[in-house]
């Protein structure tokens, strides 16, 4: 199976925020920016596995500022690290002012996606190649996201069945 660089799966999605989208202040729903966040990581994943792929965590989100009507927001997502069938993969989302021409960083994002085969089980994914140094540095950290990932999971599930 060949490696794919971040670059080769990278995909941003842009989209004008309606008042459709938004609290009566104006402010857009988080889960709105959620929505185009998993849209954007989802095809960077199915892109990376050339296979379709499945959100199986959202590992953290940060709304850093607000996204307001009138703004556009970009999505910018690529992989940063895959293991045998699951892969990683950032999202930063970009709200600009069509007037101004500012653009800001809103949220950030780290989501993991699994990779099915056409009977709908998981199913092996190539690797990740790092190009630049920051690449690299996100595709070492990528492995202990994991394991905190893995841990709250296990200690999750601990706590479910000392319930029962």
């Amino acid at each position: 199976m060949e490696a794919r660089t971040p670059a080769e799966t990278e995909v941003i999605l842009t989209q004008m925020m309606n008042p459709e989208h938004a609290n009566p202040l104006g402010n857009v729903h988080g889960g709105w920016i959620l929505k185009l966040i998993d849209e954007a990581g989802g095809i960077v994943a199915s892109r990376h596995a050339r296979a379709p792929a499945v959100t199986v965590e959202i590992d953290s989100v940060n709304f850093c500022q607000p996204v307001h009507v009138g703004n556009l927001v970009h999505v910018r997502a690529r992989i940063t690290r895959s293991w045998r069938t699951s892969m990683e993969v950032e999202a930063v989302v970009e709200a600009e002012n069509l007037l101004t021409g500012e653009r800001r960083i809103t949220s950030v994002a780290y989501l993991v996606y699994v990779a099915l085969d056409s009977s709908g089980r998981p199913t092996p994914v190539p690797p990740v190649l790092p190009q630049t140094e920051e690449e690299r540095l996100k595709w070492e950290q990528a492995d202990q996201r994991r394991a905190e990932r893995l841990a709250r999971r296990d200690a999750a599930r601990q706590q479910l069945t000392s319930r029962v």
